[in-house]
């Protein structure tokens, strides 16, 4: 019982960040000037009454609830136009997410046993020069961005060895071995920081634990100190890790804008830039869609790892008791 009231009040202050979010933002946009453009290709009389149809002359309260409306009984989340005049936001939204999905996948799937291999072999050789090199390592692959990576590979296996394209090929399909080919620049440069990040983490926790009591009575026990850290250590170190792994399973969807930028993968997260920049203005519809998309994965990946948390370690749970009674 307390598990689900837990739960139930996490979720609500995630439903309530998410729309207070959203509010702001369709506030703010329909501050913004949004005047159709004639150089953009578009019949400029159809898209006014398609506006006055939707309610786009109303007061802003009516609009927003209107919006809202279309998006619960119809799934409608407007139309665009200026990227693609006239489609539908959630058709062209749904035909890029599977190349967002597709990198953030390959790169979770590179990034969470290298990480975590290199975190354990450093909290196995605290202090040694093995865990000085990783560590400094890490502290590199940490501290810089990850378009800086990008450019860095892209030279090297394109113009140096040749070895890939310099743009990654979409014209087989997100989950073809064409993209997955010509995509390994890009998923090898949204690796890097990732791996870091599970190798510090992981070292940090199992740093910790080989160094507390209930390891000495392990050791005591007539264990040996392999089979104390696969049996007891790895379990208790793994506790906070796990639920990070979930949220970056969570986050697959998000993508990269930089990195999708600069190879030109036409991903969820080129789709927003290209949103935000439109050709002559942006893209008001895609931007409050997509805009909604990334606010509620965010949200979500937070959430995961906030009731995993709860599950998993029995403390938090007892220590929330009295405010959620």
């Amino acid at each position: 019982m307390y598990l689900f009231k837990y739960i139930l009040k996490r979720l609500g202050l995630m439903l309530l960040t998410f729309f207070i979010i959203i509010t702001m933002c369709f506030v703010l946009v329909k501050l913004l000037p949004n005047t159709p453009i004639e150089e953009a290709g578009k019949d400029i009389e159809l898209i006014l009454r398609r506006r006055e149809m939707l309610g786009y002359n109303k007061p802003i309260i009516v609009q927003y609830f209107l919006y809202f409306k279309y998006i619960f009984t119809e799934g409608y989340f407007g139309t665009s136009e200026v990227l693609y005049p006239g489609v539908d936001g959630w058709k062209v939204f749904s035909e890029k997410l599977p190349f967002t999905m597709a990198l953030n996948l390959y790169s979770i799937l590179l990034s969470i046993p290298l990480g975590l291999a290199l975190g354990v072999f450093a909290a196995l050789k605290k202090n040694k020069w093995q865990d000085h090199v990783i560590s400094t390592g890490v502290m590199i692959f940490v501290s810089v961005p990850s378009f800086i990576y990008a450019f860095l590979v892209q030279y090297l296996l394109y113009y140096k060895l040749g070895w890939t394209s310099a743009t990654a090929d979409a014209t087989a399909g997100a989950w073809s071995a064409t993209f997955f080919k010509s995509a390994i620049p890009a998923i090898l440069s949204m690796s890097f920081a990732t791996i870091a990040g599970f190798a510090r983490y992981t070292r940090a926790e199992l740093t910790e634990v080989l160094t507390s009591e209930f390891m000495l009575l392990a050791r005591t026990k007539g264990l040996t100190r392999r089979q104390a850290t696969l049996r007891h250590a790895m379990r208790n170190a793994m506790v906070p890790i796990f639920p990070m792994i979930l949220s970056e399973f969570i986050a697959i969807m998000s993508g990269s804008l930089i990195i999708e930028q600069i190879f030109s993968i036409p991903g969820v997260g080129t789709l927003y830039v290209n949103a935000i920049q439109g050709r002559t203005v942006p893209d008001y519809n895609f931007f409050m869609l997509l805009t909604m998309f990334y606010t509620f994965i965010g949200l979500l990946a937070g959430i995961v790892v906030d009731i995993s948390y709860g599950i998993i370690d029995p403390r938090i749970r007892m220590g929330d008791r009295k405010s959620v009674v």
